[in-house]
């Protein structure tokens, strides 16, 4: 049983949270195919501990004192004496990006400038955090509402091709930054949490990414958006232009460099824990939870605001054998919120549930029928996660031991 996408073949969970080796970079990938060759995934050390709780550990022993010292310096280096904008921030008006641009205005003194790159489907309560973190929050904001038709188009794609319902929404918001930042002569970036904590491969801070890839880009031919290279999708569909698809690459490198852009993970400086963030984002920017629990897991205020997200978490179920629930309860676990026995039955009780809720409206939407997604989503389970006993899927291996193969 050959693994797809390049995963591990043994699976083995982390003796610490409740994550696998299954789980695959954040990083957002241009050249990316079905087996998604020379991908990284969550290492475990030979305690079978991952990096991302082996970076919880870091956490405790790093001096916070010094490091918000470091980021007064670097607040210092780039704030503004004439009342331009001297930083931005990117986000949705989420709990993480309301969280971090309020801290910088009205704790350090920064005058940030906000961007979103919107989600292709607001959920009623995702809009309204937004309109409240700009009217509540207090602060000034670039929304890029992208082309409607191409967008559409890419994110039905990257189902197709990829099951990878979040890759175009993913590389627009990550990727805007830079740009906007360039246009308004804005040379400090901020992020929110810091990528090490997820076990990504990637420095605690991303100045160290000034040079690579995941900002700038020099040949369009080595580009792949939605499972597709950039000629393929020109050739294939004549209303789509090559400025129609510049909106999802990476800034050009000399735009980058010309003008000494600095992008940061105020995670790196101030101690992030995104309970906290929920908390401070309620009673300063009016953020509001979602009314009821978010579909394949237990909590009501992690990425909330598009329609596509539920979608997306049940994907990665399908690909990695690893849903909502373990990502935000292995979370739990490293900030000392939850035990792993607690985590371990809450992924017993949510992990892959169906996203009943918005899956009929999204699939309309895009131009995807019910029938033909539920086909894709069997084509997309790797042999080595999933065993089809009686007719249904079943997952070999599960940190409860009760897979088909425990």
């Amino acid at each position: 049983m050959k693994p797809l996408y390049n995963l591990p073949e043994k699976i083995e969970f982390c003796s610490k949270c409740v994550m696998s080796n299954q789980r695959p970079s954040s990083i957002p990938e241009f050249k990316h195919t079905k087996n998604r060759e020379g991908a990284k995934y969550l290492h475990l050390d030979n305690n079978n501990v991952c990096d991302a709780c082996n970076q919880a550990k870091v956490k405790d022993r790093i001096n916070w004192e010094n490091r918000e010292k470091e980021l007064i310096k670097l607040l210092d280096k780039h704030r503004s004496k004439d009342g331009s904008y001297d930083c931005l921030v990117p986000g949705s008006g989420g709990k993480d990006s309301a969280y971090q641009a309020h801290v910088l205005k009205y704790k350090y003194g920064m005058n940030p400038l906000t961007c979103t790159w919107p989600p292709i489907l607001y959920t009623e309560y995702g809009y309204a955090n937004f309109r409240n973190w700009i009217e509540e929050g207090g602060f000034d904001n670039i929304t890029y509402k992208q082309n409607g038709r191409v967008m559409k188009l890419l994110t039905k794609l990257a189902i197709e091709n990829l099951l990878h319902p979040f890759q175009t929404f993913i590389l627009g918001q990550k990727n805007l930054a830079p740009k906007i930042a360039s246009k308004f002569n804005i040379d400090l970036i901020f992020y929110g949490e810091n990528e090490a904590e997820y076990g990504n491969p990637i420095a605690d801070n991303l100045t160290s990414l000034r040079d690579k890839s995941f900002y700038t880009f020099s040949n369009l031919d080595d580009v792949y958006l939605s499972g597709m290279s950039i000629k393929e999708i020109l050739e294939k569909y004549e209303f789509v232009k090559k400025s129609d698809l510049l909106t999802y690459l990476p800034i050009s490198a000399k735009d980058f460099n010309s003008k000494n852009i600095e992008v940061h993970y105020l995670g790196y400086y101030l101690r992030w824990i995104p309970q906290e963030s929920y908390y401070y984002a309620v009673e300063n920017c009016g953020f509001k939870a979602r009314p009821f629990r978010t579909e394949g897991t237990y909590s009501k205020y992690n990425s909330i605001d598009d329609k596509i997200d539920d979608l997306h978490f049940y994907t990665q179920f399908i690909k990695y054998g690893l849903g909502r629930a373990s990502y935000d309860s292995s979370q739990e676990v490293r900030n000392n919120h939850l035990t792993r026995d607690e985590a371990k039955s809450l992924v017993k009780r949510f992990d892959g549930e169906f996203p009943q809720k918005y899956i009929y409206e999204v699939l309309e939407y895009l131009g995807i029928k019910y029938d033909e997604f539920i086909d894709k989503c069997d084509e997309f389970r790797s042999p080595h996660i999933w065993n089809k006993v009686n007719g249904d899927w079943n997952l070999r291996h599960t940190v409860n031991k009760d897979g088909t193969d425990d």
